[in-house]
């Protein structure tokens, strides 16, 4: 009998163990880990695998947790049958070119993160690689202008959100060319379309980044429309990708319809 006894914490360690949740057990609660970053994720019930997604970064003192208590995106995310994964920047910031306290950043390492989560995500959720959108708004908007110019082919399309690059667009892209939906309000004080000085170095013009990215992709002439959200000035290249600028009436906001609206629209040019 003493001898089943002196056995009873080892039973108790081994149930425990056995039955303790899986320490990779990752989601929209809890966070995945990618070597010595996070990221969110939150998968639509009942979708097909693999199924595409919707990769968002955050704006300025953002998190990935702070994403996903964003009910409303993550319900418009997956009606259009896609995953949305809530990317995380270092302390709540992005290490980009030019940035304030980035300034000799050449963003690789934010560019390496991004490589890791869709690996780990491929691999964990059966995310399809060939079916991801790059998302953000503010800061998180210049994190996806910044992956639009050094990965093009990793995503169908990017959708940027009141962000630009910071200080000045760059001389030139990685090939080819993608489809970009950039969307700003008309009023925006803390992302201006001329942007503004922050420190040592400034906000990017908007109209520079798509100057540069309408010539470097060959994107032909303008046609505008308006719609009850926004105006939208559209070009296309020979390839099919579109280049599109969407003006809304305000400031520095996000609506999850303008995302709805820009997967639409990818959607439409057969990117998505």
């Amino acid at each position: 009998m003493g001898f089943f006894k002196s056995l009873r914490p080892y039973v108790v360690f081994l149930v425990a163990l056995m039955t303790a949740p899986i320490a990779y057990a990752c989601g929209a609660d809890s966070d995945c880990i990618v070597g010595d970053r996070v990221y969110r994720i939150s998968l639509p019930e009942g979708a097909e695998k693999p199924m595409g997604a919707v990769i968002w970064a955050h704006g300025y003192g953002g998190s990935a947790a702070g994403a996903m208590r964003n009910l409303s995106l993550r319900k418009m995310v997956h009606a259009q049958g896609l995953a949305l994964i809530a990317a995380q920047g270092v302390d709540g910031n992005w290490d980009l070119p030019n940035g304030p306290r980035t300034p000799d950043s050449t963003g690789a390492a934010e560019f390496a993160y991004f490589d890791a989560v869709i690996a780990d995500a491929t691999t964990r959720f059966s995310i399809n690689p060939n079916r991801l959108v790059a998302s953000g708004f503010s800061a998180g908007g210049m994190m996806v202008w910044n992956l639009a110019c050094a990965q093009p082919q990793k995503f169908v399309g990017y959708v940027p959100i009141s962000g630009t690059y910071w200080k000045a667009p760059p001389a030139s892209c990685a090939t080819p060319a993608a489809s970009i939906v950039h969307i700003h309000g008309d009023r925006d004080t803390t992302v201006p379309l001329e942007g503004r000085a922050i420190g040592q170095t400034r906000q990017g013009r908007v109209a520079e980044a798509l100057e540069m990215y309408a010539n470097f992709g060959e994107f032909g002439p303008k046609t505008t429309r308006k719609l009850d959200m926004f105006t939208c000035t559209t070009q296309g290249n020979p390839d099919g990708e579109i280049l599109e600028f969407c003006l809304f009436k305000g400031g520095h906001s996000f609506r999850t319809e303008y995302l709805g609206y820009a997967l639409d629209r990818l959607k439409a040019a057969s990117q998505l």
